[in-house]
């Protein structure tokens, strides 16, 4: 009987591409090389796709954009600088085809701006009091543009001048989506009776609309 080393040996010698490091991947895929290719979409489909659900309703556009984000970016390869997350280059060229994509369906409409005297930074946001897992599923919840601003912003890091020149949009509207965002999904979890937000509005020193 085989140990389980014995397996795993068999393992990588059956999937050589499983034994490349980061650097063979980059500069396999400079090559187009497909065992590099190969080994790219392995080790960063899972993480990307999961980053394509955030921003689309269906399963089968997340596939479709996740294999269109990953083909550029094995297509650009060369225009990765070495500079920085080679994951997090990935990542960005994943959510700019998703942006692409949304824009062309006409899906990313905004909502009016909320007067800048409103836009104040709330010692506890509603992202703060949920699980990250039920956290993504409220965001399908959301209207598109509530919803691409509020992954770009608060899981993507992005700041609003970043978000309003992806998006063609001004920073404050991007500002104001951000908050609708966060009110929208206060008002879903409190009707739901979320665990633990019933006093979130007063506790974060706002009321929702």
């Amino acid at each position: 009987m085989k140990t389980e080393q014995e397996k795993n040996r068999e393992i990588h010698h059956s999937k050589p591409h499983l034994n490349l490091t980061e650097q063979d991947i980059i500069e396999g895929c400079r090559r187009d090389d497909r065992k590099a290719q190969k080994a790219l979409y392995d080790r960063f489909s899972p993480v990307m796709f999961g980053v394509c659900l955030r921003y689309l309703k269906t399963r089968e556009d997340a596939e479709d954009l996740l294999v269109e984000g990953l083909f550029k970016a094995m297509t650009k390869i060369d225009q990765y600088s070495g500079d920085g997350s080679f994951e997090g280059w990935i990542r960005r060229i994943v959510i700019n085809e998703c942006l692409m994509h949304l824009r062309k369906k006409n899906v990313l409409q905004y909502s009016v701006e909320i007067q800048p005297n409103l836009d104040h930074t709330e010692e506890i946001t509603i992202e703060d009091e949920l699980m990250s897992a039920d956290l993504l599923k409220l965001l399908d919840q959301l209207p598109a543009g509530y919803r691409t601003v509020f992954n770009l912003y608060v899981l993507e890091g992005f700041k609003h001048r970043e978000i309003a020149d992806l998006l063609g949009i001004s920073i404050n509207t991007s500002k104001s989506q951000l908050i609708l965002a966060r009110r929208r999904l206060e008002d879903i979890v409190v009707k739901m009776k979320y665990p633990g937000v019933e006093n979130y509005a007063q506790r974060a020193g706002g009321e929702s609309d």
